[in-house]
């Protein structure tokens, strides 16, 4: 049977969820992501507030059935699914001591429980207000931030899923996103490998 490991990163918008797992994939062999940022669901689909402001901070913006479906087609064979992508070695020459691992990236990975209960590590990556009003105010979104989006929709829902995830979910690492790329990528690396060795050891 294929030895696999889920690991997921979460954390704040901006927070530097997606260059953490795009540096762990590098490092780590035989891992896939699969971003949460790709399964929102078409523009015409989300639903406006009160405030005029589109709700793209909750679960229902996103196709987690879809998404759920891809974790799904990774742990059905992570080595097909790994040459599918055009990674990794073709399926048919297995190895034992090969360790599977599925980094799964996004804002709200963890308060969706059926994909919550599938992993075996959980990061979280914080930075404070300002910080993260300052980075989203400097990207190009499609479609773009209305005036007052962050303050008035981003953040308070960031708090809001926040205290929902830590109401519910345990064994969550949390990163300073503050610190060096490089500081956190070695922490979390080690980490992994030292649970991918657990499975083979």
């Amino acid at each position: 049977m294929q030895k696999s490991l889920v690991v997921g990163i979460g954390g704040t918008t901006n927070g530097g969820k997606s260059t953490l797992s795009q540096s762990l994939q590098q490092r780590i062999p035989n891992s896939c992501i699969i971003a949460q940022d790709t399964f929102f669901k078409d523009d015409s689909m989300v639903p406006v507030d009160s405030n005029g402001f589109k709700q793209y901070d909750t679960l229902d913006a996103i196709n987690m059935d879809l998404m759920m479906r891809d974790v799904e087609l990774w742990r059905t064979d992570p080595g097909v699914y790994l040459t599918s992508r055009g990674t990794g070695p073709p399926p048919e020459t297995p190895d034992q001591e090969k360790v599977y691992v599925l980094i799964v990236e996004g804002f709200l990975i963890f308060n969706h429980r059926p994909l919550n209960e599938l992993m075996d590590m959980r990061y979280f990556l914080e930075i404070p207000f300002e910080v993260c009003r300052e980075r989203r105010c400097s990207r190009v979104y499609n479609p773009p931030d209305p005036p007052g989006y962050f303050d008035g929709h981003v953040w308070p829902m960031y708090l809001k899923n926040k205290q929902e995830m830590e109401d519910t979910v345990s064994g969550i690492v949390v990163l300073d996103g503050l610190k060096l790329k490089e500081d956190l990528l070695a922490s979390v690396c080690e980490a992994i490998t030292h649970e991918m060795q657990s499975l083979v050891g």
